[in-house]
């Protein structure tokens, strides 16, 4: 089954029972996997390492880690999208939850009306912030193999008096050849294993 085709998995970390079962039932009428509850925050984080569900929703007041610093663990490590839940609505509280990676926030007590837009908004945003992540390493790597061509036609060009895009032809055309990356060619020449 596709990730887009299974449905969204779901934690939930409530201390309060009845609302963690209410929770769960919620959520699994309207189509979700609840794949794990618990009651305290530092069981949340390692039931998120665990279980890599696509959502955790963690209250704010729980044992053994409060969920303000469980949300910090698992958006730190981008495990999944954090949805907070609290009985408060204090400003500070809610900039603190943001601080700490949550993508959602809501207060108790809340209507499934309100549960699920919320729920899909911190996933989309969750997607969306992994997507940039990739975007920013892949550009990064981008950058790195520019970097490395340069060096390398450089090279080409001081030791084989050969212009640009001469120095630029032989290294494209050694990457085809050897059908790997012009950055992995350029690499060879800066390093001395590879010349002309």
């Amino acid at each position: 089954m596709t990730d887009e085709a299974r449905p969204p998995r779901v934690l939930i970390a409530e201390d309060e029972a009845i609302i963690r079962l209410d929770l769960k039932e919620l959520l699994q009428e309207e189509g979700y996997d609840v794949v794990g509850e618990t009651s305290r925050g530092d069981e949340a984080v390692t039931l998120a390492r665990e279980l890599s569900p696509d959502v955790v929703i963690l209250d704010v007041k729980m044992p053994g880690l409060d969920g303000i610093s469980a949300a910090r663990h698992i958006a730190a490590e981008r495990i999944a999208a954090v949805l907070v839940l609290t009985a408060f609505s204090q400003r500070d509280l809610i900039e603190q939850a943001r601080d700490a990676g949550a993508l959602a926030y809501l207060v108790k007590p809340f209507q499934k009306s309100d549960l699920i837009p919320a729920i899909e908004v911190a996933r989309a945003r969750h997607a969306e912030l992994l997507a940039l992540e990739r975007t920013v390493v892949d550009l990064e790597e981008r950058l790195e193999a520019r970097k490395l061509v340069d060096r390398a036609k450089g090279r080409l060009m001081d030791e084989h008096q050969l212009d640009e895009q001469g120095a630029w032809r032989f290294i494209q055309s050694q990457a085809m050849h050897d059908r790997v990356k012009v950055g992995a060619i350029a690499q060879l020449i800066i390093d001395g294993d590879l010349t002309l």
